[in-house]
């Protein structure tokens, strides 16, 4: 049980779930639930997705900004700044964003851009789909390899063969063998264990922690372009209001880089540096998983806080600029507190649990 929701003293429902925290090198620090428990990257995969792209030389042929790598790398809200900052790409390199097969369903995420729209009579198109980025990643793959536009997002078509050949380089595994399935926006997600996505967000947040040996290194100067694009721009991961990937990158302004996926899966990278108790610190990666998928939030917002919390990265006012993630309250209509989440859960180092 990671999460209470209460009201007035009486748990009302809990949220279960595991989270794990691993090094580079993929050792656990931390761990409580299964961190063996297999599950979709969804938009987690992002990132590291991207990384196809770049070894194929698309950060140079399309002389790509810091701002459309991050782009490129987000689950954005749909908001003008996302909107504008892929259309800049697509006019440069002359794309027409008729090719974008992401859909438009339940889209744009930012509330307000969604209200301006229905108010102004215009209909959102693929580019306020959240996954608009990943897809235009894509699509610049098909064009720089010079195949078909049209069907990019086809399991069988060359860019989708790229892009999951990059999946499988980052998590160090044969491409063949990686389970797959669709997701939400048509194009495949790829399955891994939890420790396995928490290793692969370490290896994010310090790529030169790889050793000599890895055969993941050559890869390093292109993971190390994408985290500094998502540090460098958290706006651009997620959004400008109520997210938590932006605001956790702004509130730990250089330390962390956070990305979620979809039924409630989180992966945050934590950079080498000072911890809790002031001392340094290598990179690590926490993966948290909610079992029942969080359909609200809170379970996901608060597990994630806490945890990163007692990894020593979350205190003082950092934590307390991301209170409302922390504990999320839900208000009646005169303002006063009906119901908070609360994260319950110990993180116990693994050496205390084998020792």
């Amino acid at each position: 049980m990671l999460v209470r929701q209460t009201r007035n003293g009486v748990v009302e429902s809990v949220h279960r779930g595991d989270i794990v925290e691993v090094d580079a090198a993929g050792r656990m620090l931390h761990v409580l639930g299964d961190p063996d428990r297999i599950v979709f990257l969804r938009s987690t995969v992002k990132p590291h997705g991207l990384v196809a792209l770049l070894r194929a030389g698309g950060q140079q042929e399309f002389d790509l900004t810091s701002e459309e790598i991050a782009v490129m790398a987000s689950s954005h809200s749909g908001e003008d700044v996302h909107v504008r900052t892929i259309q800049a790409l697509y006019r440069r390199i002359g794309i027409s964003q008729a090719m974008l097969t992401c859909g438009t369903e339940g889209m744009p995420i930012d509330a307000l851009t969604a209200a301006r729209l229905a108010r102004d009579g215009e209909r959102p198109g693929p580019l306020r789909h959240m996954c608009s980025g990943q897809h235009s990643a894509m699509i610049l793959l098909a064009k720089l390899g010079g195949w078909e536009l049209e069907t990019y997002w086809q399991a069988e078509h060359p860019a989708q063969i790229a892009y999951r050949d990059g999946v499988a380089a980052v998590y160090n595994v044969p491409a063949g063998s990686m389970r797959t399935g669709i997701d939400g926006c048509g194009v495949l997600t790829y399955a891994f264990p939890l420790r396995e996505v928490a290793r692969a967000y370490a290896i994010l947040a310090d790529p030169s922690a790889l050793s000599d040996s890895d055969p993941r290194t050559p890869l390093a100067r292109h993971l190390t372009t994408i985290r500094d694009a998502m540090i460098a721009h958290p706006e651009l991961i997620a959004g400008t209001r109520e997210r938590l990937d932006t605001s956790l990158m702004k509130a730990a302004a250089g330390r962390l880089v956070s990305k979620s996926g979809m039924e409630a899966l989180r992966g945050v990278g934590i950079l080498r540096g000072p911890r809790g108790n002031g001392v340094d610190a290598p990179a690590s990666g926490v993966a948290i998983k909610i079992e029942d998928g969080d359909g609200y939030d809170r379970g996901t917002w608060a597990a994630s806080v806490e945890a990163l919390r007692q990894a020593g990265v979350l205190e003082g006012q950092t934590l307390r600029v991301l209170a409302r993630y922390h504990h999320p309250q839900y208000l009646d209509p005169h303002g006063r507190t009906a119901a908070e989440a609360v994260p319950a859960f110990d993180l116990a180092p693994v050496g205390e649990l084998t020792g």
